[in-house]
């Protein structure tokens, strides 16, 4: 998969910087150049994942309580009553 980046001079830069860097923790890598050629490269910092507790998933699901009607019958219930 490529990424196409985007390519702002250093002056831009400057005058948008929280911009690019917005973009760049979106996960758009951005590029700034001086008088053309590329000079460095925005990009953002890999985050660790925290780990999923299974157990307390398992908990949190074992403790609610499991609904009479169906999802989409209650959609439908809820458009056809007009209460949106």
């Amino acid at each position: 998969m490529v990424i196409s980046m985007k390519r702002y001079s250093l002056a831009d830069a400057k005058a948008r910087l929280s911009e690019l860097v917005e973009r760049a923790a979106a996960g758009e890598p951005v590029e700034i150049t001086r008088r053309g050629k590329p000079l460095v490269r925005v990009v953002s910092i890999e985050q660790p994942r925290k780990p999923i507790d299974v157990a307390a998933l398992r908990a949190l699901r074992a403790s609610m309580t499991r609904q009479q009607e169906p999802a989409a019958k209650f959609v439908r219930r809820m458009r056809d009553e007009d209460r949106y």
